[in-house]
């Protein structure tokens, strides 16, 4: 099973590399604030996709260990991020 998976993969990557891959800017706006943003401005981000509890908890956790990375560090994966969606717009 995870050899098919594999494959499929790799064949969507080579077939498929052409695609559409335009961000979200609400996805953007979630990523950009899962790395910078406090607690109660993420969790508040959080609330217009009206996820399931159990979501949003899992994803606070995770936000707590993001959060021990170095301020300068995250700003950094932001910017690398927005070139990345930059280049996909195109």
């Amino acid at each position: 099973m995870r050899l098919l998976v594999c494959l499929v993969l790799l064949t969507l990557a080579l077939c498929c590399y052409r695609a559409n891959a335009v961000v979200c800017q609400a996805v953007g706006s979630e990523i950009a604030g899962f790395l910078l943003a406090g607690k109660p401005v993420f969790k508040f981000q959080l609330a217009k996709f009206k996820a399931p509890l159990e979501a949003v908890t899992a994803k606070m956790e995770v936000k707590k260990c993001v959060d021990l990375m170095a301020y300068e560090k995250r700003v950094l994966v932001t910017k690398t991020l927005g070139k990345i969606a930059e280049k996909c717009d195109r």
